[in-house]
């Protein structure tokens, strides 16, 4: 690994360069694929030997941009990243084997590998993103490929059955039928790596359990790999609940959209106050993925960023 060293000016504010709750140092750092971190009064930047200098042509053009402005704006972080000819490929080895006729997932950014790096290397991951980043379908790519290693026995799925917009008590059928469409999501991902017959299988076994967040409860589950999607609509008392399940040899990844919660305005999101109270914990990772991970179509990309640029502007108008 390489590294390489900035000076910094006393008229260097790096808490201005780094942007509130560090947001501009993950963008940077995401999109030129280096380390940055603050030693003294210099910038220990650490990579590949190429995208060290285009990381120095980089800061060498935001420092004196916030010296003379006096602040960082999302627009000019943008501007000046755009110009820099950048890859966001993924290293080729970071791929998630299925052991299913040679099978693989591949995450195809550079956020995407540092989340699946962070699921190799912590009990406890925490995922945040906008929607078609992979959080979900990398998290179940990871389940699939600990239960064939056999380091777990059991994988568990689950997510709030929280309404948006609508009433369970409306919709017909028993509970488990009420709540089926909010798991849906988990099951497409998990049948598209696995064939119908082969989840079906381990669904009658119980080798795999897809349910709704409240049958959690008072269980205590070992050698478990337990994905909770759509964290975001959880409270703070669930998500405590769930987190307090994991028992020896399990795993935990927790994915939702900070942006996109169906709450009520009044109450606290389980996932932001547990990111906040448990990211300082050794084997806990919180990986922060962004518009530039989304890998479905080109329009969500876009979608995503327009519906952001509003809410910003909406942010700063607000007294």
């Amino acid at each position: 690994m390489n590294t390489l060293q900035i000076p910094l000016t006393p008229e260097d504010d790096i808490r201005l360069l780094f942007g509130p709750q560090d947001i501009y140092l993950r963008q940077i750092r995401d999109h030129l694929g280096v380390g940055i971190t603050l030693r003294g009064e210099n910038l220990i930047l650490d990579g590949a030997q190429d995208r060290l200098q285009k990381a120095r042509d980089t800061l060498e053009q935001l420092l004196p941009l916030v010296r003379r402005k006096g602040v960082l704006k999302d627009d000019d972080l943008t501007r000046v990243l755009r110009i820099i000819p950048l890859t966001n490929e993924p290293s080729p080895d970071a791929r998630i084997d299925l052991f299913e006729k040679a099978r693989s997932v591949k995450p195809r950014t550079r956020g995407q590998e540092g989340y699946v790096d962070a699921m190799r290397q912590s009990e406890l991951v925490f995922c945040t993103g906008p929607a078609g980043c992979g959080k979900t379908y990398l998290a179940v790519a990871m389940a699939v490929n600990a239960l064939r290693r056999q380091t777990i026995r059991k994988i568990v799925l689950v997510r709030p059955a929280v309404e948006a917009g609508e009433k369970l008590g409306f919709l017909p059928g028993d509970m488990m039928q009420k709540v089926n469409p909010y798991l849906r999501p988990l099951l497409d991902a998990m049948s598209d790596m696995l064939t119908f017959e082969q989840v079906q299988r381990y669904m009658t076994e119980d080798v795999i359990e897809i349910l709704p967040l409240a049958f959690m409860r008072g269980r205590t589950l070992n050698n478990t790999f337990m994905i909770l999607d759509e964290g975001q609509n959880t409270t703070t008392t669930q998500m405590k609940m769930f987190l307090t399940r994991m028992g020896e040899g399990s795993r935990i990844v927790v994915t939702g959209d900070t942006t996109q919660s169906d709450l009520p305005p009044s109450m606290k999101s389980g996932l932001l106050d547990a990111v906040h109270r448990l990211r300082k914990i050794h084997g806990v990772s919180v990986v922060e993925l962004t518009g530039a991970d989304i890998v479905r179509h080109r329009l969500v990309r876009e979608i995503v960023e327009a519906y952001d640029d509003d809410s910003h502007k909406s942010s700063r108008h607000r007294p």
